[in-house]
């Protein structure tokens, strides 16, 4: 799970295992953000009464579409869920880097040291020296 600005760059990240859900690794990723955002947009998969719950709390906005087993739906705003690609294109672009789309290392430590790694590849183009 990621973060990222709104120029698709990565900003923090929380690793889980592959069969954990997504609702999972909610808490620890808002907690890193959760004071400096207004909106969060996420998929499906986070369209769960504890985490819209816990965006309202914080006075998060939940941009987030209803799973089509709801009861009742949700609206989210359109127009703020296109922006959601830019963390698709983020993870498209980490995974250029072989390592970290096939996840050679064996400890979630090397893992996510390797996928820092990639990010600052990432921000490189955006770091200005005077």
């Amino acid at each position: 799970m990621t973060r990222c600005d709104g120029q698709g760059r990565p900003l923090c990240f929380v690793l889980t295992p592959g069969q954990t859900h997504d609702v999972k690794g909610f808490g620890p990723l808002f907690g890193m953000l959760a004071d400096r955002i207004e909106a969060l947009l996420a998929d499906k998969g986070y369209d769960a009464d504890a985490i819209r719950q816990e965006l309202a709390k914080a006075d998060v906005e939940a941009v987030i579409p209803t799973k089509s087993n709801r009861r009742i739906p949700i609206p989210h705003d359109r127009e703020k869920y296109r922006w959601r690609n830019l963390v698709e294109r983020l993870f498209n672009r980490l995974k250029n880097w072989r390592r970290v789309a096939t996840r050679y290392d064996k400890t979630a430590e090397s893992y996510l040291g390797f996928v820092a790694l990639a990010s600052v590849t990432l921000w490189l183009p955006f770091v200005h020296v005077t």
